[in-house]
């Protein structure tokens, strides 16, 4: 495959740093989630890289099917414990399709193949739980 674009984001402090990219000047401060304090945390960020991709991948499979929608994609990722360490994420998907004559059930169909398209969701398939649904207003 040819490389499209790479980046390069480093941190210091985990949790409760800051991280910064090598490409631009952006700079995050990091902090625990729940911790009440000022900055983000990563499935903060993780979400909304997920749901950029994900809608740009819906963005996608509207073109390549000749379909008119306009949507909207909200991901709501989950931090979850076990016991002791054991951590791990969920994501859930939720499409909203507006200004389209498809049915709920095409447009769910298009949701379903941005899903088999999106990066974001290939890198996570098998990884953790993701639950996709939709709505057409």
């Amino acid at each position: 495959m040819k490389t499209l674009y790479s980046t390069k984001a480093t941190v210091t402090g985990g949790r409760a740093g800051s991280v910064s990219l090598s490409d631009n000047d952006l700079t995050i401060n990091m902090v625990p989630p729940g911790s009440g304090k000022s900055g983000n945390n990563p499935e903060q960020l993780f979400a909304m890289g997920y749901s950029a991709c994900f809608d740009g991948a819906l963005g996608v499979v509207k073109q390549m099917e000749k379909a008119k929608f306009d949507s909207t994609t909200s991901i709501e990722v989950d931090l979850l414990q076990g016991d002791g360490h054991d951590y791990k994420l969920a994501a859930k998907i939720h499409v909203v399709g507006e200004n389209t004559e498809l049915s709920a059930d095409e447009f769910q169909q298009l949701v379903e193949k941005a899903h088999q398209v999106c990066p974001y969701s290939k890198a996570t398939r098998g990884n953790i739980d993701v639950e996709v649904t939709s709505e057409v207003k």
